[in-house]
């Protein structure tokens, strides 16, 4: 029996998209009554098409019968997590000839690392960087030429810039391909002591440098459970890849399976008439599984925002609200790094996607009745992947966690509510991520320490000027400030004040996203104070109230007193230039509140 908050905010869902669904279908069904679209080209464009792939795929492109897969890769070398892509063009290729079609690389995309840019310039190009993906996605499969797509990205804004360009081409069979994470490295409880030791001065940074190398060491996702991990665990979620392929490391055999696997599935998909397509399986019930796994398992809270943006490219209406009472009714099932001790790889050995999936199946929290890339229905996804003989295949899982402390079945979950709250009050609208926060430290009434610069912070904990009671402000941190960026440097500091045993938070309308840790933050307050939010009136000493048991988020000052407050709005100008900021700064002026997913493509 599905769980009846669960169905009731699937129907509300469906009832709120109803006309931009239909309008969005309506679109994809012309494009699929139009065929194979490499026939309508004209013999110049289609020459050039092909020109240059070998003797064997050009005679087979001019056969219209044959199938031909874009690949948009998000391939760089820098980033760890796409460092494995080098190879999987060429070997797309080759799985695809096997079954008689052709793969051609459509087009790249970029791929930034936000550990690499964390506190730097360039972060705030991070979230733009999704919309710059989705045009590029959008750019690649439009020369018509394509049957089918696999899509290569993992990372933080890569996955859903490259959904949201694919699903203007909903009407070809779709899937991700994953590489995996790197092996595990320095523990994070160790990487988490090493960050606060250097924030208090105890360690220089050889130290910092030699345990964060340790941790971040090798091809592959990081292996704490942030945006990057979020994304493959809601896209195998929502059946858009194929089962079990999320977490497998980058240099197994297995991983060299699914990517064989998945290029020959998707050719199946073009070639049969039964093929499903983008739009055929990300309907609105994928969409509540996709936010029912990542509340289980105490996800990114950039989700918040790309499932929202996601979603709209789609024609579904996702709200904070679904998030918010899919949460209340979801049990939270995993505890990975930052919401426990364990990785990702450990949440792998405890049983991983397919013991999730088939928990939250039994408990009536997923919809059993949608459609995914490996056929109908999600039983496979409750299956454990292994290789016999060199061929990949599905086997019944093991029925008990490997590890309870990591994976817990739902009828034992670590606590009976998933890991994302949302809070209301004067100061607008926010998330709050709890899954790591203690019961004690979710209710916060202290002054405001206000901030609106994130390095500003730095030097007033080191002077020991937030050696009390404080809720710390970054202000002037939102999508058209300066592009949201995330502020994960402010996580060691603060965790450090909490550990001296103060009553700290954090408001901002800036991100944390998957570093949202012990310390409660309020973070994508809405509306951001450079456009009317409140967030920009308050001043330091000001009380403020964070409840994230009750959802409230208050600034305690009459409305009276409000009223005469004059706004004094800092100098930003320096936001607009310097590491290619120039380029994006009309940009940012388009996008959206984040609770509409901060989108400047999709109102």
């Amino acid at each position: 029996m599905l769980n009846p908050t669960i169905d009731t905010v699937t129907q509300r869902i469906i009832k709120r998209s109803r006309d931009s669904r239909a309008a969005y279908l309506e679109r994809i069904d012309n494009l699929r009554q139009r065929g194979v679209q490499r026939r309508q080209l004209s013999c110049s464009n289609l020459a050039h098409g092909f020109a240059g792939c070998g003797q064997a795929d050009k005679s087979d492109l001019k056969q219209f019968n044959k199938s031909n897969i874009g690949i948009i890769t998000a391939y760089n070398d820098m980033l760890s997590a796409h460092q494995p892509y080098a190879t999987y063009p060429e070997a797309i290729k080759a799985a695809c000839r096997e079954i008689g079609s052709v793969a051609q690389v459509a087009g790249g995309v970029p791929a930034m690392c936000d550990g690499v840019t964390q506190g730097q310039p360039g972060m705030e190009l991070s979230l733009l960087s999704r919309e710059v993906i989705a045009m590029a996605t959008a750019v690649g499969l439009s020369h018509a030429m394509f049957d089918g797509v696999l899509l290569l990205g993992i990372c933080d804004k890569i996955v859903p810039g490259l959904m949201m360009g694919a699903l203007s081409f909903g009407h070809l069979p779709t899937l991700f391909v994953p590489a995996g994470p790197m092996p595990s490295g320095l523990p994070n409880k160790e990487k988490a002591r090493v960050r606060q030791e250097y924030a208090q001065g105890k360690v220089g940074d050889d130290a910092l440098l030699e345990a964060e190398s340790a941790s971040y060491h090798s091809p592959g996702t990081c292996t704490f459970y942030g945006t990057a991990n979020s994304n493959q665990l809601v896209i195998e979620a929502m059946g858009l890849q194929l089962p079990g392929s999320s977490f497998v490391n980058p240099t197994s055999e297995l991983r060299v399976a699914f990517t064989d696997a998945a290029a020959k599935q998707v050719c199946r998909h073009a070639q049969g008439e039964a093929g499903l397509s983008l739009a055929e399986i990300y309907d609105e019930k994928a969409v509540v599984n996709g936010i029912v796994a990542l509340l289980a398992t105490g996800g990114s809270t950039n989700l918040t925002m790309h499932l929202v943006a996601m979603a709209r490219a789609a024609g579904i209406q996702v709200t904070w609200q679904d998030f918010a009472e899919i949460s209340a009714a979801v049990p939270l099932l995993a505890r990975v790094y930052p919401n426990g001790e364990a990785d990702i790889n450990h949440f792998q050995a405890a049983g991983g996607m397919a013991f999730l999936i088939r928990e939250l199946l039994a408990g009536g929290f997923m919809h059993a009745d949608v459609r995914t890339v490996a056929g109908e229905g999600l039983d496979l996804y409750t299956k454990q992947p292994v290789l016999e003989a060199g061929q990949l295949r599905w086997v019944d899982a093991e029925s008990d966690s490997g590890d309870e402390s990591v994976l817990r079945p739902a009828t034992n979950p670590f606590q009976q509510s998933g890991g994302l709250n949302l809070l209301n009050g004067n100061l607008g609208r926010a998330v709050i991520k709890v899954s790591a926060v203690a019961p004690e430290h979710r209710v916060v009434e202290a002054p405001a320490v206000v901030f609106e610069d994130q390095h500003d912070l730095d030097a007033s904990f080191k002077s020991g000027e937030l050696d009390r009671d404080c809720i710390v402000v970054v202000r002037y941190q939102g999508p058209k400030a300066n592009g949201m960026p995330e502020l994960h440097k402010l996580t060691p500091p603060l965790a450090v004040l909490q550990d001296r045993g103060f009553k700290v938070a954090l408001v901002t309308d800036g991100r944390m996203s998957g570093a949202s840790g012990k310390v409660p933050a309020a973070i994508h307050v809405t509306p951001e104070a450079l456009d009317g939010g409140l967030l920009a009136k308050i001043q330091n000493g000001d009380m403020l109230r964070l409840d994230a048991e009750k959802g409230e988020l208050q600034l305690l000052v009459s409305d009276a007193e409000l009223a005469q407050r004059q706004i004094q709005q800092p100098e930003l100008s320096g936001n607009n230039e310097g590491m290619g900021r120039e380029l994006f700064s009309q940009f940012r002026n388009l996008l959206a509140s984040p609770e509409l997913g901060a989108s400047a493509l999709l109102k």
